[in-house]
C-alpha cells in the first residue's frame, strides 16, 4: 500500500515537471514560428521560466468573482487536474508492479468525466462570458469523444487487449488503416480544446472563455489540467496506434506527437464553430464506425 502511494506521487510529480517544462517547449516553438526568440531571460536559455511563472501565478492574490458559486468556484479547477492525473496511472511502464486490467474501459470513463470541470467553472463564475464558453466547450468535448473512443477501440479490438501494457506487444495500427492517425490527431486537437479548434478561449469573442474569471493558482490548476491531457493524447496515440516496447522509443513517439499539437497552433487560424460540428457528426463519426466495423469483421473472420 505504501509503496503505491509512493507511486502514485512520484508520478503525478514527474507528470506536472514534464507540464511546466512542455510550456516552454511551446513557448519556444511559436516564438520561432513567429520569428522570435521566446523566453530567454530566466537563467541559461530560459530554462527557469516555468518555475518563475509557477511561483508568480500561486502567489498573486485569491480573488473570487461577486455572486459566484464560491463552492463550485474553488472546486471545478482542483477535479479538472485530478480527473487528468488519474488517466496518467496507465501510463505503460516497465517498472510498473500493478496494471489496470480494462485500462482502455478506465480511460473511457474518467476523460468522459473532464467535461464536467470545464463546464462547472464556467457556470459557477457568474459571467456570461465564461458561460457561454463553457456551453461551447461541453459541445465541443462531447461531441469529438464520441469519435475518439470509437477510433480508440479499432486498435483495441485487432490486438484483442483493452490494457495499455497489453497493447505494447501488438502491432502498428496505423500500418493497418493510415488516415484513422489524422482523426484521431484531429479529435484529440478538438477534445483538449487546442487551436485551431480552441473555441472555448476565443479571445475575440468570449475574451478568454470559460476561465476568464479565473486568476492566479486557481488559472493554474485549469492551464495544468489542458496540458496534462494534451500530453496524455500523445502518450494514448503512441501507445495505441503506433507500438513501441522499448522506453526510449516511447518517448520520442510521444514528443513528436506533443510537438505536432503545437505546431498546428502555429500554422493554422481557429476554425469556424458550425464547421467544427459539422466534421465531427458528418464526417469523423461516420468514419470511425465504419473502421469499428472493419475491425469488427477482422476479428470474426
Amino acid at each position: 500500500m505504501l509503496m503505491h502511494l509512493f507511486s502514485s506521487v512520484g508520478t503525478c510529480l514527474c507528470v506536472l515537471i514534464g507540464v511546466a517544462f512542455y510550456t516552454l517547449l511551446e513557448r519556444k516553438v511559436l516564438g520561432y514560428v513567429q520569428i522570435r526568440k521566446g523566453p530567454n531571460q530566466v537563467s541559461l536559455w530560459g530554462i527557469a521560466q516555468p518555475i518563475a511563472d509557477a511561483v508568480k501565478l500561486f502567489v498573486k492574490e485569491k480573488v473570487t468573482p461577486h455572486q459566484a458559486n464560491y463552492t463550485f468556484f474553488w472546486l471545478a479547477p482542483a477535479v479538472s487536474l485530478t480527473l487528468a492525473l488519474v488517466l496518467w496511472h496507465l501510463y505503460p511502464s516497465g517498472f510498473s508492479y500493478k496494471i489496470v486490467a480494462w485500462g482502455l474501459l478506465l480511460f473511457f470513463c474518467v476523460s468522459a468525466l473532464n467535461v464536467y470541470g470545464t463546464l462547472v467553472a464556467g457556470w459557477s463564475s457568474n459571467s456570461k462570458y465564461a458561460f457561454l464558453g463553457a456551453l461551447r466547450a461541453a459541445a465541443q468535448t462531447i461531441s469529438y469523444e464520441v469519435s475518439m473512443l470509437l477510433i480508440l477501440l479499432f486498435p483495441a479490438l485487432l490486438m484483442i487487449t483493452y490494457t495499455w501494457d497489453g497493447a505494447l506487444f501488438g502491432f502498428p495500427a496505423v500500418l493497418l488503416f493510415f488516415p484513422l492517425m489524422f482523426v484521431w490527431f484531429t479529435s484529440a486537437l478538438a477534445e483538449t480544446n487546442r487551436a485551431p479548434f480552441d473555441f472555448a478561449e476565443g479571445e475575440s469573442e468570449l475574451v478568454s472563455g470559460f476561465n476568464v474569471e479565473y486568476g492566479g493558482g486557481l488559472f493554474t490548476l485549469l492551464f495544468l489540467a489542458e496540458y496534462v491531457n494534451i500530453l496524455l493524447m500523445s502518450v494514448a496515440a503512441a501507445v495505441w496506434f503506433l507500438v513501441e516496447v522499448t522506453p526510449l522509443g516511447l518517448t520520442l513517439q510521444v514528443l513528436i506527437f506533443s510537438i505536432m499539437f503545437l505546431f498546428s497552433r502555429g500554422a493554422y487560424p481557429r476554425h469556424r464553430y458550425d464547421l467544427l460540428m459539422m466534421l465531427c457528426w458528418k464526417t469523423f463519426l461516420p468514419f470511425s464506425l465504419c473502421a469499428l466495423a472493419l475491425a469488427c469483421l477482422t476479428v470474426v473472420l
